[in-house]
């Protein structure tokens, strides 16, 4: 790989070259839209139904079928931008995202739309690892606070998801959760072809591997799919949830017995989670993208079930959450190119926690101010936490290693937040609380248990700076 070389090095320790956030911002328009996308669609879900005049059951594929797509795609992320080159496929991904955008947006029957998102995930599912594999070539040394500012908007992006969804639906047509990512996509089209560094990719020695691809997307596919179900029928035991989940793991197993053997360059580098800060920093990206996907549920949930606001006002109560990540994100990346990831990752884990206390509580009837303060906090301490871990990710992997490291880390916070979510409503539609609010606050420590988990791997990281090899 060679975009490295696209951004010349930095003429101090403090300076980032012009180019890279050039480059930086370009690859975040892209990142931008998958991470709207993944949301900005739960709110219309009703509006959708009635337009189209299919029952609920069928308009949930139009959120289940972009997320199965996602998965199947992401593993092959980094193989297909090591051989066709980076820029290429960033590109492609993009394309293929917009254009199931404008056929989403056009939809005429629920069959239809489902087909088109998954298109759209297609392509969703690309441009995440690839755009952050360029960037972290490209940034080195640098590489945590780029992250610091790329990051911010990346973790916006599903909190804004919802706000902007709810004013469209209540403003004009849902087809508009959709239009909306045209014009941005063809801006960050038309700016990549000018700024984006060309690269040949490696047409010969880098050969498929089929084996794997058989084994991995269709595991991953099944097992974000068993969780999905568990979540809507509120449990484990169904054969739709059980089947899937099953499948999956044996899947999954298959492929790692045959990661291993090395036969093949594997899309998934299993041996990379040798190194402990590599499997260190991953552990805690898949812990900790449960436990924010799943909260991202529950919170809007809570707002709109017990104090019964509407789908934008839910929306816009998750504003606080979005500050605190926004005030500490740039600033964590920053520090944890000079002092390491491991402080930062404890402190933030620690500040998290403290914002979930009061939401455990829920029983009580805490005061809408403390709810608020809780969230700015757990802001706070997720915007501590996101850009140093993903540094870590990065520096613990050669520079070829790269775009497969990327891949692993966004499947397993994929993962992550799908085994989260699924947990969490299983837990919430099952508990046994008299009240509604008393079922969210017990249901919420879990939210917590998972968040404490996630001390463990973050002891586990680098307690110091390391620079990329």
């Amino acid at each position: 790989m060679t975009v490295a070389k696209a951004a010349p090095a930095a003429r101090s320790d403090e300076e980032v070259p012009a180019q890279l956030w050039r480059m930086a911002g370009v690859l975040l328009l892209g990142a931008v839209l998958g991470g709207l996308d993944a949301t900005i669609v739960n709110v219309g879900i009703d509006a959708i139904a009635g337009e189209l005049g299919s029952p609920l059951s069928t308009i949930q594929w139009v959120s289940t079928g972009y997320l199965l797509a996602v998965s199947l795609v992401m593993p092959i992320s980094g193989w297909a931008s090591e051989r066709f080159g980076a820029k290429r496929m960033w590109l492609v991904s993009v394309a293929l995202f917009v254009g199931g955008s404008a056929l989403c947006g056009i939809a005429w029957s629920a069959p239809a739309l489902v087909a088109f998102r998954v298109l759209q995930g297609i392509g969703g599912g690309m441009m995440q690892p690839i755009g952050q594999s360029m960037v972290a070539q490209a940034a080195g040394s640098k590489i945590g606070r780029v992250m610091g500012v790329t990051s911010i908007p990346v973790m916006l992006a599903p909190v804004v998801g919802p706000i902007l969804g709810g004013a469209i639906v209540q403003s004009l047509d849902w087809r508009w959760m959709f239009l909306i990512n045209l014009p941005i996509g063809l801006i960050a089209l038309w700016l990549a072809v000018r700024v984006l560094p060309s690269e040949p990719g490696t047409a010969s020695g880098n050969r498929l591997d089929a084996v794997g691809l058989l084994l991995l997307s269709p595991g991953l596919a099944t097992v974000v799919y068993g969780f999905t179900a568990a979540g809507a029928s509120g449990g484990f035991s169904s054969m739709w949830t059980v089947v899937p989940l099953a499948a999956g793991v044996v899947l999954l197993f298959g492929y790692g017995v045959h990661a291993l053997q090395g036969r093949v360059a594997p899309l998934i580098d299993l041996r990379l989670f040798a190194r402990r800060g590599f499997a260190a920093a991953t552990g805690n990206s898949f812990l900790l993208g449960a436990s924010l996907y799943s909260s991202m549920l529950l919170i809007p949930l809570y707002y709109q079930q017990v104090q019964h606001v509407g789908p934008l006002a839910a929306g816009l109560l998750l504003a606080p959450q979005a500050l605190g990540t926004a005030i500490t994100t740039f600033a964590a990346g920053r520090l944890s190119d000079r002092i390491g990831p491991r402080p930062l990752v404890l402190a933030g884990i620690l500040v998290a926690l403290a914002g979930t206390v009061s939401f455990t509580q829920l029983a009580a009837q805490p005061p809408g101010w403390l709810l608020t303060a809780s969230l700015l906090l757990r802001g706070i301490g997720m915007g501590m936490t996101m850009a140093p871990g993903m540094a870590a990710v990065y520096r613990s992997v050669q520079r070829h290693e790269v775009p497969r490291a990327a891949s692993a880390l966004n499947v397993l916070n994929r993962i992550g937040g799908s085994l989260g979510t699924a947990l969490l409503v299983v837990v919430l539609q099952g508990s046994a609380a008299p009240e509604p609010a008393a079922a969210f606050g017990d249901t919420f420590w879990w939210a917590f248990g998972i968040t404490a988990l996630s001390l463990i791997p973050a002891f586990l990281l680098p307690a110091a700076k390391k620079e990329p090899k």
